[in-house]
């Protein structure tokens, strides 16, 4: 930002939900302290054991947790606390910073406190879901009085959102068309997309399709995303299934696994290239998905990739082309689009070019700053500590 000719840098903040897993949602954080590295997070609470290696990605920034952590045993109870979650944040004064940059879905990072509310960008991945009727990583409906509480929570919290919303937000950016549609739809507000970034390296040579012999599923073991639609279909059809990633279902998906799927859990950045690079095709049997960056990584090491019809993948996936689209979400949809396969059309250099626009790091910083219209410090020199 300039004034009267002269450039002075400005004082910004981040804020995130909570460093509890690491998604989408993180590699985004990762590439907005990127832009801003000087720039502290401030956090509703960070768990290091449960982010095991990735704690590394941010262990040497400045973090600030707010007073949830002063709650016993939060790790766990973080989620039926999110009644508080408006308060956990509004206890941040970020009035001080001329640019704050809050990174949300499910809890509430954009109530901080701003005296200023122009200067408060909301990078939205999606509504939370929980509160808008969409599925969400556990059934938690199915316990009754878990479901009467959590209605009555969720219809207090519908009107805390759009009241946070619209009263403490001056722009949203939406990570795709899809959550742009959300925001208009509950919160009755503009947003400008930027679809988020893709931040695995990419290899000098993809592998020809005729090279590939397996199927990948990469992505929380939860509810919302139905592993366990890939898992039956792989079973049925003798597939050789690769799954990566870790969640409460994963004692579940083992006992109904044939013999050809294999578990992986977590893995580091490095194997993941290795498993797209090879993988035959992704199977991405998510519902409603808000972006969905995993489809993009996949296409990216000119994967193909078989997807739900709905959310995110419709914007990034054309039929029969660099992926395949499936409408029901049970098994026999996805085995018919799983054999759909041999039909597409595209080669692994054209599924790779097909997504370019998506995965592009510098095209999200670019168009993040240009949205928020400000200058970047310059790099820190000296580690920084957690703090609490």
């Amino acid at each position: 930002m300039t004034s009267s000719g002269h450039q002075r840098f400005l004082k910004v903040a981040l804020v995130h939900d909570y460093l509890a897993e690491y998604g989408g949602a993180e590699r985004v954080l990762e590439t907005l302290h990127e832009i801003f590295p000087d720039a502290p997070l401030y956090t509703a609470f960070v768990d290091k054991e449960r982010l095991g290696d990735n704690w590394s990605r941010f262990s040497s920034w400045q973090i600030y947790e707010s007073w949830l952590t002063k709650i016993p045993f939060y790790k766990r109870l973080f989620s039926p606390l999110r009644i508080f979650a408006p308060s956990f944040f509004s206890h941040f004064d970020l009035s001080d910073y001329d640019l704050i940059i809050s990174s949300t879905n499910a809890y509430f990072a954009k109530a901080v406190t701003v005296d200023d509310v122009k200067k408060h960008f909301v990078y939205c991945h999606t509504p939370a879901r929980s509160l808008w009727g969409y599925s969400t990583m556990t059934d938690w409906k199915k316990n009754r009085l878990m479901n009467f509480f959590g209605t009555l929570i969720n219809h207090y919290l519908r009107v805390v959102d759009v009241q946070i919303a619209r009263d403490n937000v001056g722009t949203f950016i939406a990570n795709s068309k899809e959550t742009q549609r959300r925001i208009a739809k509950f919160y009755r507000l503009p947003s400008k997309v930027v679809y988020p970034p893709m931040s695995l390296s990419l290899p000098k040579k993809l592998t020809p399709a005729s090279k590939r012999h397996y199927y990948l599923y990469v992505n929380r073991l939860a509810l919302a995303k139905h592993p366990e639609l890939a898992v039956k279909a792989a079973t049925r059809l003798k597939l050789p299934l690769k799954v990566v990633g870790t969640g409460k279902m994963l004692s579940r998906l083992k006992e109904m696994a044939g013999e050809t799927v294999e578990f992986l859990g977590f893995v580091g950045d490095n194997k993941l290239r290795q498993l797209y690079a090879n993988a035959k095709a992704l199977l991405y049997p998510v519902e409603d998905e808000d972006f969905g960056i995993v489809p993009i990584e996949a296409m990216s090491f000119g994967t193909p990739v078989v997807a739900h019809a709905s959310g995110g993948p419709l914007e990034t996936i054309t039929h029969l082309k660099n992926g395949v689209l499936f409408d029901t979400l049970d098994v026999v949809s996805l085995i018919e689009a799983v054999k759909k396969l041999d039909r597409l059309s595209a080669t692994p250099t054209q599924i790779q070019r097909s997504v370019k626009k998506f995965a592009d790091k510098e095209r999200f910083k670019k168009e993040v700053l240009k949205i928020v219209g400000f200058t970047p410090y310059p790099s820190p020199k000296t580690p920084r500590r957690l703090q609490t």
